[in-house]
């Protein structure tokens, strides 16, 4: 090769460089450049020399990177073929340019430093130790050249570890080799650059406030910011010992320049890491020096003087840095500070504390919450907890709390300190409430431990506030509420304090309870207090509803004083029927919708007189006919009460009735209580409506066109009467129930026999009432289902178009959209008859369900004795299906079939349960595939191509509908076919949980994941066990990872098994086999899910390949298997005289074998594959002759010789 010739080439090449990197460029120049660079990367046979002339530094920086990326690819892609001689000649040549082929330090480009260590790195990773043994001595002597030298240096050693040790980029063995020697070398290391960072601070201390030696001193701090840098690198993993060698030398110079500006944030990074390192208690015990003196100084010093600077962005991550550090520092003392241990509690612990409360209480919100955790460990520690100095802190953090509860700091307000650092650390003020409502729980949960070190202190501080709150005048702020002239907001400087102050006395209140004996509880006090509260009168519903918790927290100190009861009650009940218009309870006319705010303090009185009836049944017991007699003057009027009102009242009574444990007595009164509601739902005009989906369109309205939508709505009473007779039918199936005592159940008359096991079987006193009204209930469940065929759709009216949609909530909660934050109290519940007609539908078909699922549990034998159930059930829930959206079928799977399954006795099986899964699974089964088909060929069009909703978010929407209910239906099968020792059920909260949930990486399913009774009942029937399986298998190639990692771990393997004694045809077995291959296909990326997978296609070739040889020819097919390895593992598999190999080493060899057909990321998908070569082995492992040896030493000498290398 010609100089000449490299000359022309890199002439080109320059030209090239320039046209892509011009913004001017076009489109087809730039590819046409950019194709002739990547060609020339991977064809031309003189790439060395070419790169060498482009990286001069006479070039332009843009020109010379790209010469050092040529080089680098050189490094990456063509190292195995070079010879020996050219290695050395690129290895001299790059060591070059490091020595003097760059700008100074201060003027060199970072991305040319970057690639420059990036190619020395690439050249260490595979020629080091064994053909590079000098490398740390020449990186040593090229440091000794100058600041330039030694920054580069740095970051060559930093780019290393991380790539060994943080990121793993490379073989096994190379990766051993190589740490191997940097952890024999460490001292070496950890000396050099603890001396370089040393060298260079003091370099710059000296020179930075002389003017003329600007520039020097800038070279030095920069060598300082990289040595700090690769220290960070390194303390993560490398023996504490290093860490604290030399008295903690180490840890002193990082504290030292916590107090240096430029380099305070690399510092505390690296202490940061070093306070944060686990292992053995005892190497951890030197970091206690961090409590001394000299340290706690230099932290409080630095701490003060960043917060002192006021708020810039460099001195507030410093903060946060420097908080963490503290919080490290804590966790370290709870962790080493032990009843069994000799570390002592810190002379400077008062001294921590007071620092760490100043976090506490600093503006950022941030700061603050940061410091919850560990404030928790402390309260929580069995000897920290003890300590004077941090129980005399539990009144201060608790006043700091009464501080950070009240929810100010919004990033788009003025209103309070915490705003300006809230811009820093938030996006929106949707983003900022969902921390602090985080931030707040978790406060709540500190508090709650703080008091029960402390409860007196917590109660008087409650009780103080509470007093000051009912006599502070109400401040609304700048901004009026919708709901009324003079009314709080939600951001209303009164609102946010009593807001505040109800979740302190609440969290405090219910701790006290908790932690005092009853003879040390303050009734007189808190019965004061109480008083106080039921006297207050407030008109604005936000602080009424704080007023309601305030009650409800209070109300444990009535059951010392009993007579108090009556006036708690009367304060509920005016507050269920509160409205910010005191006329329009007479006006009948339809009235302006009701904000949330006030519908949330209906509610929320209706709830707490439910729970207080729950929780104290026996203390409301004397006072059920004063109960009976204010629900009935409510009930009185029709147009007091919403329906859902009307209900919880009517629950509250049933709740207390199981308290009369006399079956006839309760029968009665629950007889009394539904005469209204059996006299509406069994007329023969509701008949009528409910069982023709033509007569009930007509009698809800949705058939209307209606001129004014948010006024006009003369079918609203209509509604209204059928949600009562639900929602009625609901509370009472849910609440009635026998006494939990078998012997009081047989006093009073709900004990009707025993069955084969010898449990007791009991009646409840709804049930009469309730299957009276039970065929109409599952007439009106066929018509709400054919409500969804077409014909019945075109008959809605132009306004009611849309009356089976989902309400816009539904979906932003589907799609993970924040609701924003003002319209959650401030705007109507509904805003348009259509929203209205849309929640009626929706709520009306989930209530029916909710019936249908608590019958099993509630009414029990007499349930599922019910002549003919599973007939009816098939033909009214589980009819038209086809039409039925999947926002609608979720919650029946959810809240009807699940639990209708879980509880029926097992003499039902065969009657009903098998009869309704069969069919229904096998429906499912299709659905799903469909859909996944669909979305799979990304071919999904909006149904209506006139959709006027934008059909991308319309896509996203079904199709994380198609997931939720693939999860759904997947947990239905998993929770009736498996039992859960061992395996986790995951409630319905999990089922909606995030896809990025944890995955564990090394996963094997429960040794005990055994079928249930009712899976093996369900297993027998030859056409749903062939469902089951089908379904179960196919899902794995469904692209939800969620659902494949559970049916992976605690299903497929459990069916499978369930049939593997039988005969199963060899094209099932392949077909088995098959779909876990195709589910690696589609999950492979991630571990969970690989591990998973790959763990249960081992179990099925493990299990099924000695009876089945197609086993083999699916393996055969698998893209670029190796044969001679399938024919090892094979023969090994079939030949039973062999020993077998552990299993770990056989599910890697099969992991090997599979590989091909493991998915990658997409963006690994088309990467050029690195191949780094082994270098010989550093460690020769001699093979002793075992049993002589050991006989020899009879003392156990030559066992210890065994483990040394």
């Amino acid at each position: 090769m010609s100089a000449e010739q490299v000359s022309s080439l890199c002439e080109q090449l320059v030209k090239a460089v320039t046209v892509i990197m011009d913004p001017a460029s076009t489109q087809r120049y730039r590819l046409e450049a950019l194709k002739f660079c990547e060609e020339f990367k991977e064809k031309c046979p003189i790439c060395v020399p070419c790169g060498l002339k482009l990286a001069e530094k006479t070039q332009t920086a843009i020109v010379r990177h790209f010469g050092l990326q040529i080089l680098e690819h050189v490094v990456k892609f063509r190292w195995n073929n070079m010879p020996r001689l050219e290695k050395v000649y690129l290895k001299n040549n790059v060591m070059g340019l490091i020595s003097s082929g760059t700008q100074s330090i201060l003027e060199e480009e970072s991305h040319i430093k970057d690639v420059l260590s990036r190619i020395v790195v690439e050249m260490i990773k595979r020629e080091w130790p064994q053909h590079w043994p000098d490398m740390l001595k020449e990186l040593d002597t090229l440091s000794k050249q100058g600041e330039t030298q030694t920054e580069l240096v740095m970051f060559i050693l930093l780019r290393l570890a991380e790539d060994v040790v943080t990121f793993q980029t490379l073989p096994t063995q190379r990766r051993r080799d190589i740490q191997q020697t940097l952890t024999q070398n460490m001292e070496k290391i950890f000396g050099f650059l603890l001396t370089t960072l040393q060298q260079n601070v003091n370099k710059y201390r000296r020179m930075k406030t002389d003017l003329a030696q600007e520039p020097k001193a800038q070279a030095n701090c920069r060598v300082g910011i990289a040595a700090l840098n690769t220290l960070a690198g390194y303390i993560d993993w490398v023996a504490l010992s290093h860490i604290t060698a030399d008295n903690c030398k180490l840890l002193e110079m990082l504290c030292l320049l916590l107090n240096e500006p430029e380099l305070q944030i690399g510092a505390a990074e690296c202490l940061l890491i070093a306070v944060s390192r686990k292992g053995k208690l005892e190497d951890r015990k030197p970091l206690m020096v961090l409590f001394g003196d000299v340290a706690m100084h230099y932290i409080l010093s630095a701490a003060q003087t960043a917060d002192g600077e006021g708020l810039v962005e460099k001195h507030y991550v410093f903060l946060k840095r420097l908080c963490q550090v503290l919080c490290a520092l804590g966790s370290q003392l709870c962790a080493l500070l032990g009843s069994d241990s000799d570390v002592e509690t810190p002379a400077n612990f008062g001294k921590y504390l007071d620092s760490f409360l100043a976090f506490t209480t600093h503006p950022s919100q941030f700061l603050r919450s940061s410091t919850q955790i560990t404030w928790g460990a402390l309260f929580r520690h069995e000897v920290l907890s003890r300590d004077p100095l941090l129980l005399a802190m539990i009144p201060k953090y608790l006043r700091a709390s009464m501080t950070n509860l009240v929810k100010v700091g919004f990033p788009s307000k003025t209103d309070s300190p915490s705003c300006e650092y809230s811009r820093f650390d938030f996006d929106s003020d949707e983003d900022f409430n969902a921390f602090f409502n985080s931030f707040r729980a978790q406060q709540g949960e500190v508090m709650r431990m703080a008091c029960r070190l402390d409860p007196q202190t917590g109660f008087q501080m409650a009780g103080e506030w509470l007093k000051y709150q009912l006599t502070a005048p109400v401040d609304t702020g700048p901004m009026n509420s919708k709901t009324g002239e003079g009314l709080c907001s939600i951001f209303s400087p009164s609102f946010v304090q009593w807001d505040a102050m109800t979740f302190f006395s609440e969290s405090v209140i219910s701790q006290m309870f908790r932690t005092l004996d009853k003879d040390e509880i303050p009734v007189n006090d808190g019965i004061d207090l109480l008083q106080l509260v039921l006297n207050f009168e407030t008109k604005d519903p936000l602080i009424l509803s704080c007023v309601l918790t305030n009650v409800s927290a209070l109300f444990p100190f009535v059951t010392y004083r009993p007579e108090y009861l009556p006036q708690v009650l009367s304060k509920l009940f005016a507050s269920v029927t509160f409205e910010v218009i005191e006329e329009s309870k007479f006006v009948v006319s339809v009235q302006a919708p009701r904000t949330r705010a006030v519908k949330n303090v209906r509610r929320h009185a209706c709830s707490s007189i439910i729970k207080m009836c729950r929780d104290y049944p026996q203390l409301v017991l004397p006072n059920f006919e004063m109960l009976y007699n204010h629900v009935k003057q409510l009930l009185s009027n029709e147009l007091l009460l919403t329906q859902m009102e009307k209900c919880a009242l009517m629950e509250a009574l049933v709740l207390i009735s199981n308290q009369f444990k006399d079956y006839e007595r309760q029968k009665v009164f629950l007889e009394e209580l539904m005469a209204p509601v059996a006299g509406l739902w069994l007329s023969p005009e509701m008949q009528r409506v409910l069982s023709d989906p033509e007569a009930f369109i007509s009698y809800v309205g949705a058939d209307n066109k209606i001129a004014d939508p948010v006024l006009e709505d003369p079918s609203g009473l209509n509604r209204s009467r059928i949600s009562f007779c639900v929602y009625t039918i609901l509370g009472v199936v849910k609440r009635a129930r026998w006494p939990a005592a078998t012997e009081e159940a047989k006093a009073g008359g709900f004990l009707v026999g025993y069955m084969p096991s010898g449990s007791p079987i009991y009646r409840n006193p709804c049930t009469e009432q309730v299957l009276k009204l039970l065929d109409n209930l599952l007439a009106l469940i066929r018509t709400h289902n054919n409500l969804y065929m077409p014909e019945m759709v075109a008959r809605l009216g132009e306004t009611f178009a849309k009356a089976l949609d989902m309400l816009e909530v539904e979906k932003n909660a589907i799609l993970g959209l924040p609701q924003p934050l003002l319209e959650l109290y401030d705007s109507p519940v509904y805003k348009t008859v259509l929203e209205r007609m849309q929640g009626f539908f929706c709520t009306l078909y989930d209530n029916c369900f909710h019936i249908l699922g608590n019958a099993g549990p509630s009414m029990q034998q007499d349930f599922y004795t019910v002549e003919g159930l599973a007939t009816q059930l098939l033909s009214s829930a589980f009819i038209n299906l086809n039409n039925i959206p999947d926002y609608r079928l979720r919650p029946m799977l959810r809240v009807f079939v699940k639990p209708l399954v879980l509880s029926c006795p097992s003499e039902y099986y065969e009657t009903l349960v098998c009869p309704m899964l069969g069919p229904l699974v096998t429906y499912l089964h299709a659905r799903l595939s469909q859909k996944w088909q669909v979305i799979n060929q990304r071919s999904m069009l909006c149904e209506d191509e006139a959709a006027d909703d934008n059909p991308e978010s319309q896509e996203m929407l079904e199709e994380q509908l198609v997931r939720l209910l693939t999860r759904e239906v997947m947990d239905l099968i998993t929770v009736c076919c498996v039992s859960k020792k061992g395996v986790e059920h995951n409630t319905t909260a999990a089922v909606d949980g995030d896809d990025d949930e944890a995955m564990a990486t090394e996963v094997t399913p429960p040794a005990s994941a055994e079928l249930t009774e009712l899976g093996k009942c369900l297993m027998k029937q030859e056409d749903v066990c062939t469902a089951l399986l089908i379904t179960a298998y196919t899902s794995l190639s469904w692209k939800d990872t969620l659902s494949c990692q559970r049916t992976t771990t605690q299903l497929c393997w459990p069916l499978l098994k369930q049939v593997l004694p039988g005969n199963l045809l060899p094209d099932a077995v392949s077909w088995f086999f098959t779909s876990v291959l195709k589910g690696l296909q589609t999950h492979g990326q991630h571990d969970g899910c690989m591990a998973a997978l790959v763990h249960l296609a081992f179990q099925i070739y493990e299990a099924l390949r000695p009876r089945y040889a197609e086993l083999k020819a699916v393996m055969e097919q698998i893209p670029d298997i190796q044969r001679d390895s399938l024919e090892q593992f094979d023969s090994k598999l079939l030949n039973p005289t062999l020993q077998k190999v552990a299993d770990k080493r056989r599910k890697d060899h099969f992991k090997r074998l599979i590989t091909g057909c493991i998915g990658k990321p997409l963006g690994e998908q088309f990467r050029k594959e690195v191949h780094i070569r082994n270098l010989p082995s550093l460690f020769k492992k001699v093979k002793p002759s075992l049993e002589a040896d050991v006989l020899e030493n009879e003392d156990g000498e030559g066992l210890t010789a065994l483990f040394e290398p």
